[in-house]
């Protein structure tokens, strides 16, 4: 899996890839990942990447120019690149799409914009994807980023050491995860359940099962009917 992150303050995200999961996915180069600031494709002598908006009003504006010849050195550079625009006006990603970028053979380039937002010429001019992680606002781009990067990456085969973990997560076969445990087996009154400590695997597959079904119809009943009849991924 390869990424972009492009963005005027690359630092302030980079650090969080050298941690865990995605720190050894990097490590194994599962995850090649690059950090572009924009104020090196900034506009005059001074790497202006903001102006005022058209027809007023508060805040600045991301200019288009620094943006598309970002991408162009970012084309010539990664060669076929996907690009996507994390903004609350987009689809809303999900575990179906963390998917299908865990598989993507291009680059994914992800345009982090800041202030009132990006010039609406980027979206107009660069075939792009805009992509929501939910209905809020936020002071910029990098987290969306950071989180849709690190959902798909564990999905890419040989990051998580066990298969396993996930093929039994939330959202994979459109139900909530079971309940975990672990020592003590009673803390503060509360009990592992029995069937947990049996040794019995197809007893505990059995509650694991019941206890997904249970968890998602009282945590998300407005996304399934009885009898499986609809799925959500969320």
């Amino acid at each position: 899996m390869k990424c972009v992150i492009l963005s005027l303050f690359p630092d302030a995200v980079s650090s969080y890839f050298d941690y865990s999961i995605v720190k050894r996915a990097r490590e194994k180069s599962l995850l090649t990942l690059s950090f572009c600031s924009l104020r090196d494709f900034g506009v005059g002598k001074h790497r202006v990447t903001d102006d005022i908006p058209y027809g007023g009003g508060p805040g600045m504006v991301l200019k288009p120019e620094p943006i598309f010849s970002a991408l162009d050195a970012m084309i010539k550079t990664h060669g076929k690149v996907r690009v996507i625009i994390p903004s609350p006006q987009g689809v809303v990603f999900d575990q179906a799409m963390a998917l299908d970028f865990s598989r993507e053979a291009r680059t994914l380039l992800f345009i982090c914009g800041r202030y009132e937002g990006i010039d609406e010429r980027v979206r107009e001019g660069i075939f792009a994807e805009e992509v929501s992680i939910g209905d809020y606002i936020l002071t910029g781009g990098e987290l969306p980023a950071l989180v849709m990067i690190d959902a798909a990456v564990r999905l890419v085969p040989g990051v998580l050491g066990d298969h396993r973990s996930l093929e039994e997560e939330s959202f994979e076969n459109g139900l909530l995860e079971y309940p975990q445990y672990t020592r003590p087996a009673e803390f503060n009154g509360m009990k592992v359940p029995d069937v947990l400590r049996s040794g019995n695997h197809q007893a505990i597959a059995e509650w694991r099962k019941k206890a997904a079904l249970y968890n998602t119809y009282q945590k998300r009943p407005q996304s399934r009917r009885v009898g499986g009849e609809k799925r959500s991924r969320g």
